[in-house]
């Protein structure tokens, strides 16, 4: 590979071409690296980036076809006569045979991204007679994606592509869990769209009929308790990241990909969602409503003091335990990031307040979905315009989230208590 890789600077767009097409032909080369580094060959005005594109593009579609064609033609053969010489024994043939059984047309636009699938994508196309049409169609629009994903990867990176390229093959499983999923699950709803309906049917009506038998109050509060296990979850997994100081790749990736951005300066406005004024003036809000709406004052007020001042002495928790993992080792000394840490806090009490004293029922996902965009544009603004590490700012937000989560269910469950007593 780094041969090949010292040809490409002389020869860019033609071991751009044949590199790509031998990959879809399955011999052993990485066609995301060229693109990648293609790419950054745009970034360095060596290559044309619409050229370089459409010769990924064009190579993609050729490397395809041809091994559609060759499959339509040799029929299943020749994956016994010579499939053993490019990888495809008839055991791996049958498997990506029944993932396109299951998955159909869809998989051929994903089955770029996944090793071991785009080698063999097109002979398996051509030998299960797929028509030509209902073939080209899903395969030439993964081609695009694939070529235009990669080549504009590697200009927007720039310098920082083979960070990128390792990052991607570190979380590369994550990422093909996570569209597997939302894959099997929109061909599951294709394919059992009326079971799916006359299920959720019954569902909402079940639902509907034990209502009445289940208070508002414990279904509330097995939702924060859910919720509050979830952060807790992801604060111990970033406590182990930290420990194991992976971060790296994540913070030089975000912190070069958001320097590149367009609107950079436009970002760095948004750090007025952080600001003090922004801060009280949301706190006012809240203490204003809660007065006027008058419904357990005393508990809603102790719960905005409880979750901003002990929010400090959490913080202050948090440090004491991550100290140990500090010494002798080069980590940030600003994890979490006590400033995110407050503003999570912030605007997740407050917001949480808000929303449940509004008489709307979407109030709530419109409070989470504010709050949301407030903390990613804060984030964001960080990044851009302090020297805080990506890494510390999602630390800050987790721990935050984890503080208030607890604190929530904690006088959830005091307010079920009140009104128990109350009714006795």
């Amino acid at each position: 590979m780094s041969q090949l890789l010292s040809l490409f600077e002389q020869y860019s767009y033609l071991i751009l071409a044949i590199g790509i097409f031998l990959e879809l032909m399955a011999l052993p080369i990485s066609g995301q690296l060229l693109m990648a580094y293609a790419g950054y060959f745009a970034f360095l005005g060596k290559m044309s980036y619409p050229l370089a594109f459409l010769t990924a593009f064009g190579a993609a579609v050729a490397g395809i076809t041809i091994t559609y064609v060759i499959g339509k033609t040799g029929g299943y053969k020749l994956v016994e006569k010579y499939g053993r010489y490019i990888h495809l024994t008839p055991e791996k043939y049958k498997k990506t045979s029944s993932w396109f059984e299951r998955s159909g047309k869809v998989l051929l636009v994903f089955s770029y991204f996944i090793p071991g699938v785009r080698h063999f994508a097109g002979y398996v196309s051509g030998i299960s007679r797929l028509p030509f049409r209902s073939f080209a169609i899903p395969a030439y629009s993964g081609a695009l994606l694939w070529s235009f994903g990669f080549v504009t990867l590697g200009k927007i990176l720039g310098p920082q592509w083979s960070v990128f390229h390792d990052a991607a093959g570190h979380y590369f499983m994550y990422f093909v869990a996570a569209g597997a999923l939302l894959v099997a699950a929109f061909l599951g709803y294709r394919h059992y769209k009326d079971e799916i309906k006359a299920f959720s049917k019954k569902l909402l009506k079940w639902i509907l009929a034990h209502s009445k038998t289940i208070r508002a109050a414990e279904f509330f509060l097995s939702t924060m308790a859910l919720v509050s296990a979830v952060f807790a979850v992801l604060m111990i997994g970033l406590a182990q990241n930290y420990w194991h100081d992976e971060f790296s790749q994540f913070n030089a990736v975000t912190k070069y990909v958001l320097s590149r951005a367009v609107f950079k300066n436009s970002l760095a406005s948004f750090s007025v969602f952080g600001s003090g004024y922004t801060l009280f003036f949301l706190l006012a809000i809240t203490v204003s409503v809660i007065w006027a709406k008058n419904r357990n004052r005393l508990l809603e007020y102790s719960l905005l003091v409880v979750c901003i001042v002990g929010a400090k002495l959490f913080h202050i928790l948090i440090l004491i335990v991550l100290s140990p993992l500090k010494i002798g080792a080069v980590r940030s000394e600003d994890f979490p990031e006590f400033g995110s840490f407050m503003l999570m806090v912030v605007y997740g009490s407050s917001l949480f307040l808000l929303a449940r004293h509004s008489v709307r029922n979407f109030a709530l996902i419109l409070a989470s979905l504010a709050g949301l965009f407030a903390l990613l544009c804060t984030g964001i603004a960080k990044v851009l315009s302090i020297d805080v590490l990506p890494s510390d700012i999602v630390g800050g937000y987790v721990y935050g989230a984890v503080w208030i989560s607890f604190n929530f269910l904690l006088f959830e469950m005091i307010r079920l208590i009140i009104n128990e007593y109350r009714k006795g």
